[in-house]
């Protein structure tokens, strides 16, 4: 079986099942994956979906709730305009107070802490240069955490999580903070950028379409209830 299953689990899904890109045989892994999980709610999700695979886990009895959309651009972009800097330990706890406003209603990226924070800190990927942050006087407004994949043949730059504090939005601020990003990656000599949205997120896919992004491919997540 090439499925990632995890589980059980105490949170709203008893069991995740991740299907990966460049699949075979997703039916008889499918229903393998489903044999090991014991009742409960069942999380699907299909990298890359395509109209068969997406047919299957209906017919599996899988319901679509949420679809994410990787978007792709090229470097360099247009230039930021935005004075930032990269990220320091003292700027933590401030970051988090800014993330979890932006983010309240967010399945992943909410609730966020310290530790959390620094247990990615730790990863190999990090570059604090590259989390570039945004302020108004001394306070943090908004920031962009980027991220370089290097584990590709090609790398790859990606605005990792990007977000403007509710207490400044309605000011035209996504968009530059986006490219304060993208700036930093083509600074890095990378040649395409790339982030997750929601496909429902229509304020941030707006920006993200007059930066020059595309959509580049659709990871899909399902639900099952085997109770």
């Amino acid at each position: 079986m090439s499925l990632d299953v995890t589980g059980p689990s105490d949170g709203p899904f008893r069991w995740s099942i991740v299907v990966p890109e460049g699949r075979d045989n997703l039916d008889i892994d499918l229903a393998a994956a489903l044999a090991v999980t014991d009742g409960g709610r069942v999380q699907l999700w299909i990298r890359e979906v395509d109209d068969t695979a997406d047919a299957l886990a209906v017919e599996m009895g899988f319901r679509q709730y949420r679809d994410l959309w990787q978007l792709r651009c090229v470097l360099p972009n247009a230039p930021s305009q935005l004075a930032t800097r990269g990220f320091t330990i003292d700027d933590l706890d401030e970051f988090v107070g800014v993330n979890n406003r932006a983010f309240h209603w967010h399945p992943e990226q909410s609730g966020l802490n310290r530790r959390a924070v620094e247990t990615m800190m730790n990863e190999s990927w990090f570059e604090a240069d590259g989390f570039r942050l945004y302020h108004d006087d001394a306070t943090l407004v908004g920031f962009c955490w980027t991220k370089i994949h290097r584990d590709v043949e090609t790398h790859l730059g990606e605005i990792f999580v990007i977000a403007i504090d509710t207490t400044h939005h309605g000011r035209g601020l996504g968009k530059p903070m986006t490219l304060a990003g993208l700036e930093w990656l083509a600074e890095q000599g990378l040649e395409h950028g790339m982030l997750y949205v929601e496909s429902d997120n229509a304020p941030a896919n707006a920006t993200y379409a007059a930066i020059g992004f595309s959509r580049h491919h659709t990871d899909r997540a399902y639900e099952l209830d085997r109770s």
